[in-house]
């Protein structure tokens, strides 16, 4: 047996005896001397054998503090995200105990690892995945946004879950206001296919409500569900089709169609962006509205959700006052 086996066996010998504060402060000393030696791998057993035991021990703060210590050591090594060194992270990230304050800065220094060393400026999709549907299963929506929206071709339906939940306990009239939190910032993302797929989930979800009138209009090119109870609904909808296309006077059009319903929204702002990135429709501006937008919405800001203001638990967005 390696020396660093029989280390690591001899602390989880330790915290099955309940001795959490002595294993995690030897841990944390015997970990510093691999990383002083450049010993990458060592370091990198020690501290994820030892994060794991204390999660699973319930131990959620020693056990985030060496999941922290475990990401330093790959930002030191310039450890690369790959199936090996995600999979130990995503395990991890999946046993800490709900709600333990330190899973957050682990998700969030997750993301900037994978974001430096990694292919994705925004962060690995995976890693945001996971993260987002932990966050979804907590009640946690703003966060849980956040994440799905920068994740996998899975996210959308993860996201379109969370959103008709969270809609479920609200009115039915508020509907379009969730499924703009989904489709906004996809779009606003570049991810078209996301934004199509989470309203066809959220949408099908909603025609099977029995007091929801619903009428299927048929084209040569395209499906729609008509809701003639939710025009904003129609009009995201419409949207998304005039992005498929391209045309810059149907969304204009559009925009003019719905203006009496759009007034009382605060979507100028994404719609804007949205006309320059897809239509090349051009927007005097000041900073850059689209990071503005995403931090906006992210705060729960999208559709009147929150005022700005970030929610522990599920609360939903504010009624828009529709005609």
């Amino acid at each position: 047996m390696s020396k660093i086996q029989k280390t690591i066996e001899r602390q989880q010998e330790k915290i099955a005896e309940g001795q959490f504060y002595e294993a995690h402060q030897q841990l944390r000393v015997i970990a510093s001397r691999y990383t002083k030696q450049s010993n990458w791998p060592a370091a990198t057993d020690i501290l994820f054998s030892g994060a794991q035991s204390l999660l699973k021990a319930g131990q959620g703060g020693s056990g985030g503090d060496l999941c922290i210590f475990l990401l330093d050591v790959y930002n030191k090594s310039e450890t690369k995200p790959d199936a090996t060194s995600k999979g130990k992270l995503l395990s991890l990230l999946r046993a800490f105990p709900a709600n333990e304050p330190t899973r957050k800065k682990f998700v969030n220094e997750m993301i900037a690892w994978s974001s430096k060393f990694g292919e994705y400026p925004a962060g690995d999709p995976e890693i945001h995945h996971v993260a987002g549907t932990l966050y979804a299963e907590d009640l946690e929506p703003y966060d849980a946004e956040r994440h799905l929206i920068l994740g996998t071709k899975d996210s959308p339906e993860t996201l379109a879950g969370l959103e008709y939940d969270w809609y479920s306990a609200d009115e039915a009239y508020t509907a379009p206001l969730y499924a703009a939190r989904g489709i906004l910032p996809y779009l606003l993302t570049g991810n078209l296919r996301a934004a199509n797929k989470f309203f066809l989930l959220f949408s099908s979800r909603l025609s099977q409500k029995s007091n929801l009138a619903v009428q299927e209009v048929s084209t040569s090119s395209s499906d729609l569900r008509v809701y003639p109870s939710l025009p904003l609904l129609n009009f995201l909808g419409l949207l998304l089709l005039a992005v498929e296309r391209g045309e810059a006077a149907l969304f204009r059009q559009l925009k003019s169609h719905y203006a009496v319903h759009l007034k009382d929204m605060n979507w100028d702002e994404a719609l804007d962006q949205i006309g320059e990135m897809y239509f090349k429709i051009k927007v005097p501006r000041q900073g850059n509205p689209m990071m503005d937008m995403l931090g906006n919405m992210f705060m729960g800001g999208m559709g009147g959700g929150g005022g700005g203001q970030k929610a522990k638990k599920v609360e939903a967005p504010a009624p828009a006052q529709l005609d």
